[in-house]
């Protein structure tokens, strides 16, 4: 299992509320990176985050660390607050494309496997605020044409319900599986966020199934919440037979990305925060190594659901 971590959590965040942490500079959080077992993943977001590719590449290097991915924010500027990718004005849109595109282009440069773009601004606040088909067709475009930009370096596509549009545009898994599939460029893939799957009410294990009979990649982030927000807590906190059920899965499709921990410490110590988060990520992994996994699926075969539920009690739970 690798285990890595969206390094903009190891510095100062805030939300409309309160400020956390102590601000850093991208060499501290890489440092910090050092001092959570288990972590050797660094997902680092494009631009705000990247320095010259040689520099930061020697960094990484002295420091045994490796790319995750490069994660391309367009919601930061002014002009993509209210969105990027679906607005009317095809110049803010080809902005947006365009540093996707530069994105991938340090990807290349510091050999990251590949780039992840969670357009949260893109979507709607009221009813009556968008025209949700020119939305939907600007999508496409922008994503298509992102996407066939170095294709040697796929771009994953990240879906969350909310925030920072109370409706985003792709709130679902089953939604960006749709854009891709009308985007149709193999060199796509899904960012699968536990977080958000779960706010979005669905069950993150199956629809890691799903992206993969899909036809499509996925990249995970680990994290938990109650559902009825984004909270980004550690692991298996709220969701604990889920975060089982996504291991068991990931186990059976050979998952072998990192899994890359898009949680935040707040009001907690910063490295205790992510060691527990990376002792529960790595056990529920090894537990769910040792299930028969083959036992499992020919009872689901057989609906034999009571026998499962005997198994799941015993071997999960233990109980």
């Amino acid at each position: 299992m690798k285990q890595g971590v969206i390094i903009g959590f190891l510095g100062k965040t805030q939300d409309r509320f309160s400020e956390y942490q102590q601000p850093v500079d991208t060499l501290e959080k890489l440092k910090i990176v050092r001092e959570i077992e288990g972590f050797d993943g660094v997902e680092m977001v494009f631009p705000y985050e990247t320095g010259d590719p040689a520099e930061t590449s020697k960094w990484m290097d002295e420091l045994g660390l490796n790319f995750a991915a490069i994660n391309v924010n367009i919601k930061k500027e002014a002009e993509w607050v209210p969105g990027a990718l679906s607005r009317p004005f095809r110049d803010i849109r080809d902005r947006a494309v365009e540093m996707i595109k530069k994105g991938k282009d340090y990807a290349k440069a510091v050999e990251a496997p590949h780039v992840t773009c969670c357009p949260l601004s893109d979507g709607y606040d009221v009813l009556f605020q968008i025209d949700y088909s020119t939305a939907w067709k600007y999508m496409i475009q922008t994503i298509e044409e992102a996407a066939g930009y170095l294709p040697e370096i796929p771009l994953f596509i990240e879906p969350k319900y909310s925030e920072t549009r109370v409706h985003c545009q792709l709130d679902s898994t089953a939604k960006a599986l749709l854009l891709l599939k009308e985007v149709g460029n193999p060199n796509t893939g899904i960012t699968l966020d536990m977080g958000h799957s779960l706010q979005s009410q669905e069950n993150p294990a199956q629809s890691l199934v799903t992206i993969y009979d899909s036809g499509f990649d996925a990249y995970i982030h680990t994290n938990d919440n109650d559902t009825r927000a984004d909270w980004d807590l550690v692991g298996a906190s709220r969701h604990f037979l889920h975060y089982v059920e996504l291991m068991f899965w990931a186990r059976e499709y050979d998952y072998n990305k990192y899994f890359t921990t898009d949680a935040s410490p707040r009001i907690f110590g910063m490295v205790d925060f992510f060691n527990r988060h990376s002792e529960i990520s790595k056990g529920v992994w090894d537990l769910a190594g040792k299930l028969d996994r083959q036992k499992y699926r020919e009872l689901m075969a057989e609906e034999n659901y009571i026998e499962l539920m005997r198994l799941v009690n015993k071997e999960i739970y233990r109980i």
